[in-house]
C-alpha cells in the first residue's frame, strides 16, 4: 500500500464481522475513452463507460468478499455492534485502450493497460468512527514492449490489482487479529 493510516486507539480486533459498502468508481480527469478512435463503431458511449464502472465495482465486491470469506471473516449486509464497515472507492481509473468488443478485425497494442487508485476506509458500522484509511495505486502490466490489449486482458489486469488490494486487507486484518497468514 502506498499509504496506510490506523487510528492509534483503534480496536479493530473487537470486530467479528465485516460489511462491504458498494464501491464507487470514477475515471481520471484527463481520461478520454475515444482518443485516437476513428471508427465510430469502436467509440465508447455513456452506456459503455457505465458498464466499465459497474463491471469493475462488481469485480471488486466479488474479489473482496471471496478473500475475506477465505480468511474466515463473517460478511454481513447490515451495521451491527461488532461490524467493521469497509468503504472503498476506485479513483483516477485510466484504461489505456478500453475495448467495446465491436465487430470487425482490429487489434490494439499498448505498452501498459492503465492504472487505478484505491481509497479505502475502515469504520465502525454503527458510529461511523474512522479507524483506518489506505490509499494505493496499481498499474497494469508494463513489460516495456507493446502487447495485444482487449477486454479480456484489461479485466485480467483489473482482477490482479483488486486481488492485491483484497489480499492486503485480509492480511492486515489477520495481523491485527493475531492470525497466521
Amino acid at each position: 500500500m502506498d499509504a496506510v493510516f490506523v487510528r492509534p486507539d483503534a480496536d479493530i480486533p473487537a470486530y467479528t464481522s465485516v460489511m462491504l459498502d458498494p464501491v464507487q468508481v470514477s475515471f481520471a480527469r484527463n481520461w478520454d475513452p475515444n482518443q485516437g478512435r476513428r471508427n465510430p463503431a469502436a467509440r465508447l458511449n455513456a452506456n459503455d463507460v457505465a458498464a466499465i464502472q459497474s463491471g469493475l465495482a462488481d469485480l471488486f465486491r466479488e474479489t473482496f468478499r471471496t478473500q475475506l470469506a477465505a480468511g474466515g471473516f463473517t460478511l454481513v449486509d447490515e451495521p451491527g455492534p461488532e461490524t467493521l464497515r469497509v468503504t472503498a472507492a476506485i479513483v483516477d481509473l485510466f484504461v489505456t485502450a478500453p475495448d467495446t468488443m465491436s465487430a470487425g478485425r482490429s487489434r490494439t497494442y499498448t505498452a501498459n493497460s492503465g492504472q487505478m487508485t484505491l481509497v479505502a476506509e475502515l469504520r465502525d458500522s454503527e458510529t461511523g468512527d474512522l479507524l483506518a484509511r489506505a490509499v494505493d495505486t496499481q498499474r497494469g502490466r508494463t513489460t516495456g514492449a507493446m502487447q495485444f490489449t482487449n477486454n479480456v486482458t484489461n479485466t485480467a489486469d483489473a482482477r490482479r490489482a483488486i486481488g492485491v488490494w483484497a489480499t492486503a486487507l485480509r492480511q492486515g486484518m489477520d495481523e491485527m487479529y493475531g492470525r497466521a497468514n
